[in-house]
């Protein structure tokens, strides 16, 4: 007879359970907000899309000059969103990958008036505006907003190591003869680089350019900087 009892008193809380949260689950489903969640929102390992991004510091300045023999500096982007990478077009490793991982990025928002990209060479005495042009042309680049550049060697090395604190060097032991890191900068409208943290709340400094993640990660972070 207790036995039964407690089956009958399980049985009203679960009854009662079911009035109460089942019409929330339904409503949920309804509005699409059942996949909302905070725990779904990490499933992936990445950083929430609505997180607020972490400013690094101002990029520095930059003043080169692009594939159409034209000035461009930073003030060029004033105003503008942009992604920055150090490349060469001889580069037999990572720039390949690199150019095509920019290139996803320029579709993904190509039209956009306050959006570009910058690929500056770690090779000027080669990489003059008519190669970087060519290069251009080769890779199907359209638009007017991606410059590459060249300019003074020291200039770039300094801006590259000592600005960015992206490494590039020469290498005379490894095919091509240049060494560079596949990371990508983010900049802001206001001139800042930014970026998103890692899982452990840490600030990732940079995107990898080389990784779908990486390229992905950049995507989502630049339209929320779209957005500021």
């Amino acid at each position: 007879m207790l036995k039964n009892k407690s089956y009958i008193g399980i049985s009203f809380i679960i009854l009662i359970f079911g009035i109460y949260a089942i019409p929330k689950i339904v409503e949920r489903i309804q509005d699409n907000d059942i996949v909302k969640g905070d725990r779904l929102d990490q499933v992936g390992g990445t950083t929430r899309r609505d997180d607020k991004l972490v400013k690094i510091g101002p990029a520095p300045n930059f003043e080169l000059v692009n594939q159409d023999n034209i000035k461009v500096s930073n003030e060029t982007y004033k105003g503008k969103v942009y992604v920055l990478e150090f490349f060469f077009t001889t580069c037999p490793s990572i720039c390949p990958k690199m150019n095509l991982s920019m290139l996803d990025i320029e579709k993904s928002f190509f039209g956009n008036p306050n959006f570009g990209l910058v690929s500056i060479t770690i090779d000027p005495s080669h990489d003059t505006p008519e190669v970087l042009k060519s290069h251009a042309k080769l890779l199907g680049v359209k638009s007017s907003n991606w410059n590459f550049l060249t300019g003074d060697r020291e200039y770039i090395y300094n801006l590259a190591n000592k600005g960015f604190n992206l490494y590039v060097g020469e290498n005379n032991k490894i095919k091509g003869g240049f060494e560079h890191s596949g990371l990508f900068a983010l900049i802001d409208k206001n001139g800042n680089i930014r970026c998103r943290k890692d899982n452990f709340g840490n600030p990732i400094l940079y995107y990898d350019g080389l990784d779908k993640k990486g390229v992905r990660d950049i995507q989502q972070d630049i339209n929320i900087l779209l957005k500021e």
